[in-house]
């Protein structure tokens, strides 16, 4: 009976000792990989025709080119992801463009923003400026007049000596919260897109602009104004405009692409970006 106790006991010790070493059970890590469209991380999406991208991570950093901005009276807040860029009165970021942004032909450029709606004059959200002209060769602004019942989202194209605005309307909700703006330009099909936290908004012909863009005189990139706001301007303009103000809110995760993307891999960015992903 003494030798049938002691077995006894061993086996339980040793199965006490099986049982401490066996890991918990993590469903966790047998579920699949988060996929929107068939990606599961930005990183994925048409990474050969990124070519610059700024988080705004507590730097001023374009990660695809490696060279950094400089700052006006910015700063850094928690933002959509991580960080983002905080805006302000007489506040913007100028960044040198690498020669793969001033060499656009075809382009997207997407951007999460949270903004108050105009109250004295448009707001610049994004310009790759153009030195010898009064608009940039990509400018993007809010109207004067937008607000939730009606955005007017308006975008300059420039090409050789011409000017060219893409003009949307009736755009719900672009304020007040964090939001996703994305815009296309397809050289090919000469047809601009716009969209609005990954939902195609309109797609049409930009008045007067065909075939690839071709940008002249490229300046600075600047974020959280139009181009003839900052000090000194960086167009023709000699001052700044009492019709014009700055992003008073927030700006995340810019990125360009050399080409158009399509409305999947759009709303792939959004729906990945959405998950920090």
């Amino acid at each position: 009976m003494k030798k049938l106790n002691i077995y006894v006991l061993t086996l339980a010790l040793a199965g006490l000792g099986l049982s401490s070493c066996k890991k918990s059970f993590d469903p966790k890590s047998y579920a699949p990989p988060l996929s929107v469209g068939g990606y599961t991380s930005v990183k994925e999406i048409a990474a050969s025709n990124l070519v610059a991208y700024y988080s705004f991570d507590g730097s001023l950093v374009d990660s695809v080119s490696n060279s950094t901005g400089v700052g006006t009276g910015t700063s850094f807040t928690p933002g959509f992801e991580r960080k983002a860029l905080q805006g302000g009165v007489n506040s913007y970021v100028l960044a040198t463009p690498s020669a793969a942004v001033a060499g656009l032909k075809s382009f997207t450029v997407t951007e999460w923003y949270n903004s108050p709606p105009p109250s004295t004059g448009i707001i610049g959200i994004f310009t790759l400026a153009k030195t010898t002209a009064f608009w940039g060769n990509i400018e993007v602004f809010f109207e004067n007049g937008s607000d939730n019942t009606n955005g007017k989202v308006r975008i300059h194209i420039a090409k050789g000596g011409g000017d060219y605005t893409f003009a949307v309307d009736n755009v719900l909700n672009l304020f007040g919260k964090w939001n996703n703006l994305a815009f296309s330009y397809d050289g090919a099909t000469s047809i601009a897109t716009l969209y609005v936290n990954g939902s195609k908004i309109t797609a049409a012909a930009v008045p007067g602009l065909t075939g690839d863009a071709n940008f002249t005189d490229v300046g600075k990139l600047t974020f959280g104004c139009v181009q003839f706001m900052t000090e000194p301007s960086q167009t023709t303009a000699t001052g700044r405009q009492d019709w014009a103000n700055f992003l008073t809110g927030q700006l995340d995760e810019v990125r360009i692409y050399n080409k158009a993307l399509s409305g999947a891999e759009v709303g792939a960015i959004v729906g990945l970006e959405g998950r920090g992903k």
